[in-house]
């Protein structure tokens, strides 16, 4: 058996660091559209309540409050949209952790006896913002097995 040297962190805790520093491309985008989301549901009236909100089973990128209703909102940025809208990428596993991390949410708040629902931004953006659309009520618990394309068609591209 091999054994481990003592200073193995912090040589690897250098490397990191030799490397600038600089997270991932996706991470950066999906940063910027999370930022550009907040911006647009503030606009729009909704109260953002938290970003990043992690658990076990994954992460709601944004919780906000629109007229009593709590909205658990998933953000999807690409660069481009060839084939599909960047939405249609919320699939079952996807939507499955996502309510599941919600049901966490309300948990830890409480369970509040309020009305919930599940939204999607998606944003397409390169140098600069292409498109961004909120799917409220993009899909609920009821219906995790149906396709994204389905449960709101405009997923879909326009020709």
């Amino acid at each position: 058996m091999k054994l481990i040297p003592q200073n193995w962190f912090r040589k690897a805790a250098g490397a990191v660091r030799a490397f600038g520093g600089r997270r991932a491309a996706h991470l950066r985008l999906g940063t910027r559209g999370e930022r550009l989301a907040c911006r647009l549901l503030e606009e729009l009236g909704l109260e953002i309540l938290a970003r990043n909100y992690a658990g076990p089973d994954g992460e709601i990128d944004i919780a906000a409050r629109e007229d009593g209703v709590l909205c658990f909102i998933e953000v999807k940025t690409r660069h481009r949209a060839l084939f599909a809208r960047p939405g249609a990428a919320v699939g079952y596993e996807k939507r499955k952790r996502l309510v599941r991390t919600a049901h966490l949410y309300l948990r830890e708040i409480g369970r509040p006896p309020i009305p919930y629902r599940f939204d999607i931004v998606e944003i397409i953006l390169d140098r600069r913002l292409r498109d961004i659309r909120l799917h409220r009520n993009a899909f609920t618990e009821n219906d995790l097995h149906r396709p994204a394309a389905e449960s709101f068609p405009d997923l879909l591209l326009d020709d």
